[in-house]
């Protein structure tokens, strides 16, 4: 399962983690750039999963990224820069690193 990251400098061990659960991180965007905040970035191709971290991004940055990923019918994750906080909501929207998305979610609640 190939992720993008949103927000956050520094990631820590949160690779290392989302490695353990099979994620391999398809690249990470801090979101602080001036150039970021204007024109964002492409999702990447072949993408399966957004994840945000909430405490590090604004509020318009966090939309269009969320809105990228629905058009293109990619998972989306939002949560806290912490691996503990990343690894709930990992464990409560996916079952697996390729299970079915949680009610919960806002793709598979009909893009809600």
């Amino acid at each position: 399962m190939n992720a993008m990251l949103v927000g956050a400098d520094r990631l820590g061990n949160i690779p290392e983690r989302l490695a353990a659960l099979g994620i391999t991180i398809a690249g990470h965007v801090s979101g602080r750039n001036a150039t970021h905040q204007k024109r964002l970035p492409a999702l990447p191709r072949n993408l399966d999963l957004l994840i945000l971290f909430t405490d590090f991004i604004g509020h318009n940055v966090m939309k269009s990224f969320r809105t990228q990923a629905q058009a293109d019918g990619v998972r989306v994750v939002a949560c806290r820069r912490s691996a503990s906080a990343l690894e709930t909501e990992l464990s409560r929207c996916l079952v697996g690193a390729a299970g079915p998305q949680c009610a919960d979610c806002p793709a598979a609640a009909g893009g809600k």
